[in-house]
C-alpha cells in the first residue's frame, strides 16, 4: 500500500509549486466591490488635519467656572472664515466645521439656552467634549486598507474619502470547472434512466470561486473517454489558470482523469492522507494547475476548501480561516486519516460551540453537511474520539 502524504506536508508541497500573483489591474471605485486590492493603501496626511466638531453647538475655550457665554457668530460647516475667540466667547457651529482659533470645547445646543447673543450654559461638559483632534481618524503614514483586502462598502468610501477615484485591484484569476462521468447531465438535459444524476459539482465549484475572488469558467461535462477527457483538459487550460475536475480519479477502471494526467504533466500531489477526498490529485502544465477532485459533491467542495482556496489564497493574499470552538458533544472518529467533518456552529454566552445536530456521517448528502455554518471539524489522525468540551480546531468553509 503507497504510504500517503500528510496534509501539512501536502500544502507544503502545494505552496513550494506557487509564484506570485503579478496581474494587476485599475477599476473604478463604483466596480470595485469584492475586489481584492493590490497595494497597501497608506495616509498622505492626518484625518481630521485640524481639529473639527463632532456635533452642533457653540464652540469655546474651555473653564469649569463659566455659566455664560456671548455669541459671537454662526459658522456653517465648509466655512473657511476665520473667527478667533477669547475666554467667556463663543461661536455657533456645525458637525464637520474645523475648530475656531482659541476654542477647545464644544458644548452642544441641548445643553445651553440662548438670550440676545448670551448662551446660558444648564448641562457643562468636560474639556475637549466632541472635538474630534488632528489624525483621529488616522495619521500620516498609517496603512489605511492591506494589500490583499476584499473591498467591501466601507474601504470604497474610505477610498473615495481619499480622492482615488481608480483602485489597483489583483485580476481575477480564471478557473475552469470540468465535470466528468458517464453517469452525469447537465442541468435542463433529461435523465435517461435511474442510473443517470444531475450534476451539481460545476454549480457548486463556480459559485464557490466567484466567493473565492476567481472568475468561473463552466465547461460541458464529459463522459467518460480516455482521449476526450485529454482533449477536453488541454482545451479547458487553453483559457484558464486553473483547472477544476470531478470525478474520475480514485480506483475504478473509467477512472480516465487519473490516467490524462499521467503523461504530460507534472504531478504536484497523488493523493493525501486525509478524509474525505485522500484520492486528491494535483498536477501542473507550465504555470497552470489542475485539481482532479472527488465526484462526490460534499467531497468535491471539502477539497475545493482544503486545496484549492489555498492556491487562490495565496495569489490574493488571503489567510486560511481556522477558528476555535467548544465540542458540544463525544465525537468518535470513523478513520485512520485526518478528518475533515461537517459541523454547525452556535453562539452562546460568548462563546463558540461546535455540534454534530442534523449532520450525516459518511454521506454525500450536501444539504445536510455544508449548510448552517458551513464548517469543518478537525479530527487528528492519531484520535480516536474527542469528549464533549473540548476546545477543537474549525475550518470555515468557503
Amino acid at each position: 500500500m503507497v504510504k500517503l502524504t500528510s496534509y501539512e506536508d501536502s500544502l507544503k508541497i502545494l505552496k513550494a509549486t506557487i509564484k506570485h500573483w503579478d496581474r494587476v489591474e485599475k477599476v473604478t471605485l463604483t466596480n470595485a466591490l469584492d475586489r481584492h486590492i493590490a497595494y497597501d493603501i497608506i495616509a498622505k496626511d492626518n484625518h481630521p488635519a485640524k481639529p473639527t466638531l463632532a456635533m452642533d453647538g457653540y464652540a469655546f475655550k474651555w473653564n469649569e467656572n463659566l455659566n455664560e457665554l456671548k455669541l459671537l457668530d454662526i459658522l456653517p460647516a465648509g466655512s473657511d472664515k476665520t473667527i478667533s475667540i477669547k475666554d467667556n466667547e463663543c461661536v455657533k457651529t456645525f458637525t464637520g466645521s474645523l475648530m475656531s482659533d482659541g476654542a477647545d470645547t464644544l458644548i452642544p445646543v441641548e445643553n445651553v439656552e440662548i438670550s440676545n447673543s448670551i448662551v446660558k450654559i444648564i448641562k457643562p461638559v468636560a474639556k475637549n467634549f466632541a472635538v474630534r483632534q488632528v489624525g483621529e481618524s488616522y495619521k500620516k503614514g498609517e496603512i489605511l486598507i492591506k494589500k490583499g483586502t476584499k473591498l467591501n462598502y466601507a474601504e470604497i468610501a474610505l477610498l473615495a474619502e481619499l480622492g482615488i477615484f481608480h483602485v489597483s485591484v489583483f485580476i481575477k484569476p480564471k478557473v475552469a470547472i470540468l465535470a466528468t462521468g458517464s453517469e452525469i447531465v447537465d442541468l435542463g438535459e433529461p435523465l435517461q434512466n435511474d442510473a443517470q444524476i444531475r450534476s451539481s459539482n460545476h454549480i457548486a465549484l463556480a459559485m464557490m470561486m466567484k466567493k473565492l475572488g476567481a472568475q468561473p469558467i463552466v465547461c460541458e461535462i464529459v463522459k467518460d473517454d480516455a482521449n476526450t477527457v485529454k482533449t477536453a483538459i488541454l482545451n479547458a487550460l487553453k483559457s484558464a489558470d486553473v483547472l477544476l475536475t470531478t470525478g474520475g480519479v480514485s480506483m475504478g477502471d473509467f477512472d480516465f482523469v487519473k490516467v490524462a494526467l499521467k503523461d504530460d504533466f507534472e504531478i504536484v500531489l497523488n493523493g493525501a492522507d486525509i478524509k474525505p477526498g485522500r484520492h486528491i490529485k494535483i498536477a501542473r502544465l507550465g504555470e497552470k494547475y489542475i485539481f482532479a477532485l472527488p465526484g462526490f459533491p460534499y467531497s468535491a467542495m471539502v477539497m475545493t476548501t482544503l486545496y484549492v482556496r489555498v492556491l487562490l489564497n495565496t495569489w490574493l493574499h488571503q489567510d486560511e480561516p481556522y477558528i476555535k470552538a467548544i465540542l458540544d458533544e463525544k465525537y468518535e472518529k470513523r478513520s485512520p486519516y485526518l478528518e475533515f467533518t461537517a459541523i454547525n456552529l452556535e453562539y452562546k454566552d460568548g462563546k463558540i460551540y461546535a455540534n454534530l445536530n442534523g449532520k450525516k456521517l459518511g454521506s454525500s448528502a450536501i444539504i445536510n453537511n455544508l449548510t448552517n455554518n458551513a464548517a469543518l471539524l478537525v479530527v487528528p489522525k492519531h484520535t480516536k474520539s474527542i469528549q464533549k468540551g473540548e476546545i477543537v480546531d474549525i475550518l470555515m468553509m468557503i
